[in-house]
């Protein structure tokens, strides 16, 4: 009884006796206690660096995050739809991201949701700054619950990138009209030239927003969120406090590294004193320019954010000044991620044009993540993770509704 990959020694046998004749008169006697075939026969086909057995892919083994388990290592990122009425989420949304729980994803991270109206990118953005917003979501976490999936959400403000248009009609700024609002930043520096010049922050408004975020965690949890992601990345009003690019101030938020992760660490703070479950942060690890932020300011903030309970990191980069030289390609944040992952021993998720099945299993292999964050090709395949299983050989669960497109 040799067992590897996916088959299991049946640990109720006490005893297992194998009897059979040798020459025709000895016989082969084994009476092995259940102990020893864990020790003899199933610890050669487990990985200990890896948590696998022989034959098991790593982006289907499960892994658990405090109270909740993902099913398997594939995450939906976050995506923007900008398809929101004054923040309320709708159909468009349900069937957007229930569709990937169908489709077998293990967590599903909502858009970067508003937790103002003021931090949003677009008027067409997703909100939580108001507890008539939670019905919507709550029927949308529940169908991704139904469909044995984990619903998370990012919460997130815009900062100075806000007042714009949706991309598909240009994405510029709006700076007049209805669509139109006032942006606020750490400092008076616009994101582009011709960009409104966004208002600088006092203490007291910051104060205002550490609390958006609180109470837009507390409406998550109400709305059957099992994860929230904190949005500190791609330029956004709080990455807009961690870049020396972008905030100029010379009170307690700025000028010294400590100062400018101030904010962030007060929003988690805040969150914390309503949120139970999972915090993930997403950040920029490189602003991809000379005197910005750096990875290794990213691992140094990653040491701070696992002593403060942060249980992930998202590790993206970029977008906090228009004219960075990104060598975007295949893998080309994965490094943060790993270094990241390697320095401080917090969970990490890589992301960025990562496309195949096969890519994202030797990023687990090698040991340079916890989990894949895929979004464009979540876009072009809401079903990717069932066709990923086919392609390593793994047998997974499908949909009762599906079972006959199986094979």
């Amino acid at each position: 009884m040799y067992i590897y990959g996916r088959q299991r020694p049946n640990f109720l046998l006490h005893h297992y006796y194998i009897r059979g004749k040798i020459c025709g008169k000895a016989k082969l006697f084994f009476d092995t206690y259940w102990v020893n075939w864990i020790g003899v026969i199933f610890l050669p086909a487990f990985n200990f660096k890896t948590r696998t057995f022989a034959g098991m892919s790593m982006l289907f083994s499960p892994l658990r995050i405090k109270d909740i388990e993902l099913k398997n290592r594939i995450v939906v990122s976050p995506m923007c739809q900008y398809s929101s009425l004054d923040g309320f989420a709708n159909n468009w949304h349900l069937v957007h991201l229930g569709s990937r729980a169908v489709g077998g994803a293990a967590l599903i991270i909502m858009e970067a949701t508003a937790v103002s109206p003021e931090g949003r990118i677009t008027y067409g953005d997703m909100g939580l700054w108001k507890d008539e917003h939670i019905e919507k979501l709550h029927h949308i976490t529940t169908f991704i619950q139904e469909n044995g999936a984990i619903p998370g959400i990012q919460l997130a403000h815009a900062g100075r990138k806000a007042s714009c248009e949706k991309p598909w009609l240009g994405g510029h700024q709006i700076k007049s009209g209805v669509n139109h609002w006032q942006t606020v930043a750490s400092s008076p520096i616009p994101f582009r030239e011709g960009d409104m010049i966004p208002h600088e922050l006092g203490v007291g408004e910051i104060e205002n927003i550490i609390n958006d975020f609180r109470d837009a965690a507390s409406r998550a949890l109400t709305a059957g969120f099992k994860l929230i992601e904190i949005h500190a990345a791609h330029g956004y009003l709080i990455n807009e406090f961690l870049s020396p690019l972008s905030n100029a101030r010379t009170d307690e938020y700025g000028g010294s590294f400590e100062n400018r992760i101030r904010f962030l660490l007060q929003i988690i703070e805040a969150i914390q004193s309503v949120w139970p479950l999972p915090l993930f942060v997403r950040i920029s690890a490189s602003d991809w320019v000379d005197d910005g932020w750096t990875i290794d300011d990213s691992v140094k903030l990653c040491r701070i954010l696992k002593q403060k309970g942060v249980d992930g990191i998202d590790a993206s980069s970029g977008g906090v000044v228009p004219y960075a030289k990104i060598p975007a390609g295949p893998n080309y944040q994965v490094p943060f991620a790993e270094a990241i992952k390697r320095q401080t021993g917090i969970l990490t998720a890589a992301v960025g044009i990562i496309v195949t099945a096969q890519q994202a299993e030797t990023i687990l292999q090698q040991q340079q993540a916890d989990l894949i964050v895929m979004a464009r090709e979540h876009l072009r395949d809401p079903y990717l993770a069932l066709h990923a299983a086919k392609e390593l050989g793994e047998d997974i669960k499908w949909p009762s509704q599906y079972e006959r497109a199986r094979r």
